[in-house]
């Protein structure tokens, strides 16, 4: 039997009600065999072989940081790109400054073309976003350049926006193009399933093992630096199921994390028989190839309307303020459709939502469903909820729904929906945090990367102030408490993902998974929360410090 290591810390936070804080916790081959203190763990330090590490004794321990829906392979696709961002964000290595105009936008992409050598290679851009950078479409794009290929990928990556040279790169007909109802040749527009099309071209570039790698090896240094150790891929695959499985197994197996993935719901609308039992039949068979690092679970990714950064939510009336409408990603027929079939085989049904017409339909799917086939415990879960009504969060509580929530929406994007887009009501009222705590339902905090950074800390501090891009506080009866806050990025994360019984808090059987803070959230003003320094994680016992 494998010595004990006890680590002795200022103060660790259980997240556990029953036994809340401790300075020393027992580990033994990877899980926690007790925590408390010294003196409580005195009869397993007499019976067995044991060190004591006291790295952590001016440190703070606390459950591993749960991300509990990121896209790993999204962020390896868009992090070797070029970044142009309306809001600064910190990279390994460097920062993306904040550019927040028409004008800095079009002056920054055409200073990144002319800086090119390679008159031939392809211009990706991520970070767009229409509310700050206006409209940058097909024939902007082509004033920069009419030979090399450029690709503007948007904010939240539902959509692509391309000149002339991208589109004949990718070898479309451009009549089949014509006839997609969510492409517009006119403006260079794939948003969507279009946008899905684009890539299934692009990812000769973005998924080729020379960049995948680069990008993949930068999200997981991202990943640390937020003190995440447990991260949900939330819809597998998204393009290339060989390449993605490949490219993960390579960089994760290894690695201080691990990963639960959902499976998509329908792989490919354009091949769709018509038959859920093949999806179904699919989704089991990724059952065999769960490993230690990676957990297929008894869930499923549905979605609903679409991207809430790319102003393509559905909403209910009065709807935008320009008048534009929302787009579904799948049929709200299919949609049913396939949702009865997983629900009736016993699946954690997964729905993105982020329109109050998308929280609509997931909701009254899931009445349809208790009326048809009653279950319990089952875990249904809306994802993001970004526009909602109160009513519609009684109704989920009283359906036994739970919230995987996309908070930063109000950080970034609250003030600038109120005057460009939904008006103050409903902006001001986005992430309908403070609701879910009132009604008591199960709720998570994730950063859907690279919608928000993969930081569980930041996600706390935008729940717990509603601080928004001015620093003036939107919505403060949505903000939660900090027990809430922290929360949801621990065990409450871990409910989320079907895991709490190995990880999300300190208790003794868990999993050995700690995030090492450097001041006690508990010991700090809210409004400081995000910028508590985070030392490092923990996982299955063995430490790995953040590079500096």
């Amino acid at each position: 039997m494998s010595e004990l290591t006890i680590y002795t810390a200022r103060q660790i936070r259980t997240m556990n009600p029953s036994f809340p804080t401790g300075n020393a916790v027992a580990v033994r081959d990877g899980r926690i065999v007790e925590v408390g203190t010294l003196d409580s763990l005195r009869p397993w330090l007499d019976a067995h072989p044991h060190r004591i590490d006291d790295r952590f004794k001016d440190h703070v321990l606390m459950p591993g940081f749960i991300d509990p829906h990121l896209h790993p392979t999204i962020g390896a696709m868009l992090l070797p790109t070029q970044w142009i961002t309306a809001m600064e964000w910190d990279l390994p290595g460097k920062k993306s400054p904040a550019i927040k105009t028409h004008e800095a936008y079009i002056a920054r992409l055409t200073q990144i073309e002319a800086a090119m050598e390679d008159p031939d290679e392809m211009l990706i851009t991520w970070g767009f976003h229409k509310i700050w950078h206006g409209d940058v479409y097909l024939d902007a794009l082509n004033k920069i350049s009419t030979t090399r290929p450029i690709v503007i990928c948007q904010r939240s990556f539902h959509e692509v926006i391309c000149n002339d040279a991208a589109i004949d790169w990718m070898g479309f007909d451009r009549a089949d193009l014509e006839r997609h109802q969510q492409v517009d040749l006119r403006t260079g527009q794939f948003m969507e399933t279009g946008m899905f099309l684009a890539l299934n071209a692009l990812k000769r570039v973005m998924m080729s093992p020379e960049w995948f790698d680069r990008g993949m090896e930068k999200m997981k240094r991202l990943m640390h630096m937020g003190g995440e150790v447990t991260v949900g891929d939330m819809a597998f695959p998204l393009y290339d199921e060989t390449l993605e499985w490949t490219g993960m197994v390579k960089h994760f197996e290894d690695s201080q994390f691990r990963c639960s993935i959902t499976p998509r719901g329908l792989l490919d609308m354009s091949t769709f028989a018509g038959d859920p039992a093949n999806e179904l039949t699919r989704i089991d068979g990724y059952q065999a190839r769960s490993t230690d690092r990676f957990n297929f679970t008894e869930s499923v990714k549905l979605f609903a309307d679409g991207g809430f950064n790319a102003e393509l939510m559905q909403l209910g009336e009065p709807g935008y303020i320009d008048g534009h409408e929302g787009e579904w990603m799948m049929a709200p027929e299919l949609f049913l459709e396939l949702a009865r079939t997983y629900w009736k085989a016993g699946k954690q049904i997964h729905v993105h939502c982020t329109g109050d017409m998308g929280v609509e339909l997931a909701i009254s799917t899931l009445e349809t469903l208790q009326a048809e086939h009653p279950r319990f415990n089952h875990r249904f879960t809306i994802e993001h909820l970004g526009v909602s009504t109160p009513e519609q969060i009684q109704r989920l509580k009283d359906l036994g729904g739970i919230v995987s929530a996309a908070v930063y929406y109000v950080h970034e994007l609250g003030e600038a929906y109120w005057r460009g887009s939904i008006g103050y009501e409903r902006a001001s009222q986005m992430s309908r945090m403070g609701t879910l705590e009132r009604l008591g339902v199960k709720t998570s905090f994730h950063s859907d990367f690279l919608v928000s950074p993969p930081q569980p800390l930041k996600l706390a501090w935008v729940a717990a102030n509603r601080i928004a891009e001015s620093g003036a506080v939107l919505g403060a009866s949505e903000c939660v408490s900090l027990d809430f806050a922290m929360r949801a990025i621990t065990i409450d994360a871990a409910y989320i993902l079907g895991l709490e019984d190995d990880i999300g808090s300190i208790r003794a059987g868990k999993k050995a998974d700690f995030t090492v803070l450097e001041q006690d959230p508990w010991d700090v003003p809210l409004a400081d929360l995000k910028d508590i320094p985070i030392w490092g994680t923990v996982f299955e016992g063995t430490p790995f410090p953040i590079e500096k």
